[in-house]
């Protein structure tokens, strides 16, 4: 059956996994159920098996509950007699639950003012559907790569327009939530990436920018995402657009902006929020200079780094550092390089107090690490 058929479609709300604990008397009664079933050739799944059957037996008994709530009386109670709306027969429908199509009797009353919330009335869009939907798309496979296995392994007869659409609205949503209102001042602006694959014609790993700000209050907010246009990195044009869109959306000033080395970053900070103060991220950092070192001495170089980014001061950071390029410059310049050509951004982080990095190392840490 299509979703366009008469019958309608749609998927049971609440099948999100989790199983309810079940007491010991549940527990036997569905043995007890199972174990008839199988004594009497009845499958377990599958049309017209015992797990059809009980969801059936549920979806009908819960909609039978609605029905009571939204009249104020039972079925066949003498109370209901001459009081107005009343019962008025069933409708057949068609539900796509997690173990197949199933169908069910659905009530209705003579006003037709009955709204089901188990299986919402005109409900056309596989909810269930949709979530595999958005996931196979991002995953880039095409629309029609999409209704193909929807159609052998759920027998849902999703069309490709279906998938357009759902595709679409995910998209208006997605527009609506970029185009937000922001707050007025945020106290530090990470700004991260992760490659995620996009499709344009052939599926290719694309940067995609992530801007995740903390209030006064110190919640986090993600600000928004943007799509990179080139794979050796964005230039100060691009970021000017986008630090122009979040300042556009209400963000008047930002304290601190935390980022890792992206070209041409730093001059759009400064254009668009002059007192703003550009941080290097101390996690890329570190990360970035264990990739020139051997796996061997990532625990040394680590422990040897620890006293340049714990230091007290600017003076002290720059004698550890001192110390960490006598002993390893030789061996890994690379790093010696990696953390000169950052210390201007770098250095900004020791002027707070302890307190407050621990904060921004924290968040700096989810960030970089929920990206990866």
């Amino acid at each position: 059956m299509s979703m366009t058929d008469s019958a309608e479609t749609t998927a049971v709300p609440g099948q999100d996994g989790a199983l309810p604990v079940l007491g010991a008397a549940d527990e036997q009664l569905l043995r007890e159920l199972t174990d008839r079933a199988r004594a009497g050739g009845l499958k377990l799944t599958g049309q017209g098996g015992l797990l059809g059957q009980l969801t059936k037996m549920v979806l009908e008994g819960a909609l039978e509950g609605e029905m009571d709530d939204h009249l104020g009386y039972g079925k066949h109670d003498p109370a209901g007699r001459d009081g107005g709306n009343s019962r008025n027969g069933h409708r057949d429908k068609t539900v796509l639950t997690d173990i197949g199509k199933i169908g069910i009797s659905v009530p209705r009353d003579r006003d037709a003012s009955f709204e089901p919330k188990i299986v919402a009335k005109r409900q056309r869009r596989l909810s269930g559907i949709e979530e595999m939907v958005i996931s196979l798309s991002a995953k880039g496979l095409t629309h029609g790569e999409i209704s193909a296995y929807l159609a052998e392994v759920y027998g849902a007869e999703v069309s490709k327009q279906t998938i357009t659409t759902i595709t679409d609205r995910v998209m208006e949503g997605m527009a609506e939530w970029q185009s937000r209102p922001l707050d007025p001042v945020y106290a530090v602006l990470f700004i991260d990436a992760i490659q995620v694959k996009i499709r344009e014609g052939q599926v290719a790993n694309r940067p995609i920018y992530l801007a995740l700000g903390v209030t006064a209050e110190g919640t986090r907010d993600i600000l928004g995402l943007w799509a990179g246009e080139h794979g050796d990195g964005e230039g100060a044009k691009y970021w000017m657009r986008v630090l122009s869109e979040i300042k556009n959306r209400g963000v008047r000033d930002v304290l601190m902006v935390v980022c890792d080395g992206l070209k041409g970053l730093p001059d759009a900070v400064n254009a668009i929020w002059e007192k703003a103060i550009v941080q290097a991220c101390v996690v890329h950092l570190l990360r970035n200079s264990f990739r020139y070192a051997s796996k061997r001495d990532w625990g040394e170089v680590a422990k040897d780094l620890k006293p340049v980014y714990t230091a007290a001061s600017e003076a002290e950071a720059l004698d550890r550092f001192a110390d960490f390029s006598g002993k390893w410059e030789k061996r890994y310049p690379a790093i010696i390089r990696l953390w000169e050509n950052a210390w201007a951004e770098f250095v900004p982080f020791l002027q707070f107090d302890r307190e407050i990095r621990t904060v921004i190392s924290t968040t700096n840490a989810i960030v970089t690490y929920s990206l990866n």
